[in-house]
């Protein structure tokens, strides 16, 4: 990933919450005709060391899974895509002063690399289903959990699917959140997102922007 000095993030308590809040990881890999690509909801095991620990399940019908399993060395990239925003030149102070200005995008991004272990074992998948949907249903005011269904069709499902385990061999983040602009462009950027507050994304951009970029004390 190409990361200018400004945008890089190296804090591993950072880089693994990004991945709890935006758990929907793009799984790409290596296939006999060219790259694979899967987005699987994401289970992350930060104490396991020295980067953690993803863990997820895709369908026995998926072949990515089997070209895995066939070659257990080949590294996998898993990419996790949080608050992304466009940028106007608009809300630049550059603007006003020079006109030099064009727009932008915004984004924070963690980007995984590991080597996987297929899991086909009934138990680890029955934990993993029910870990991975308490993690989920846990705000709702009446949690759905996995006992919920009848055992028998719970069984049934288990057979049509594959567990993953990726040990992290290397951990990467970016958050270009406008760091790179003058302090006055910044705070134009932090004041329209906070505007346009109903678009998807832009109040948690809205904060990064403020955070990473020294204002009102972030």
């Amino acid at each position: 990933m190409y990361q200018p000095p400004h945008f890089i993030e190296t804090r591993l308590d950072v880089l693994h919450s990004l991945i709890r809040a935006h758990p929907l990881g793009l799984l790409v890999s290596n296939g006999q005709e060219g790259p694979i690509a899967n987005p699987l909801p994401f289970l992350l095991d930060g104490d396991v060391q020295p980067h953690g620990r993803l863990r997820a399940h895709l369908a026995k019908a998926n072949p990515q899974w089997r070209m895995l399993a066939d070659n257990p060395d080949t590294p996998v990239l898993v990419v996790f895509q949080g608050a992304d925003t466009y940028v106007t030149p608009s809300w630049y102070e550059t603007k006003r002063e020079t006109g030099k200005v064009v727009p932008t995008w915004n984004y924070a991004i963690v980007q995984v690399r590991g080597r996987v272990r297929v899991m086909d074992d009934k138990d680890w998948l029955a934990g993993q289903i029910a870990e991975l949907t308490a993690s989920h249903e846990a705000a709702r005011s009446q949690p759905w959990k996995v006992t919920d269904a009848p055992e028998a069709f719970i069984q049934s499902q288990i057979k049509g699917i594959v567990g993953l385990e990726i040990e992290i061999t290397s951990i990467e983040g970016k958050w270009k959140v406008s760091q790179n602009r003058p302090v006055a462009d910044r705070a134009g950027v932090a004041e329209g997102l906070e505007t346009d507050a109903g678009s998807p994304g832009t109040a948690e951009m809205a904060h990064l922007v403020r955070q990473y970029g020294g204002l009102n004390g972030e």
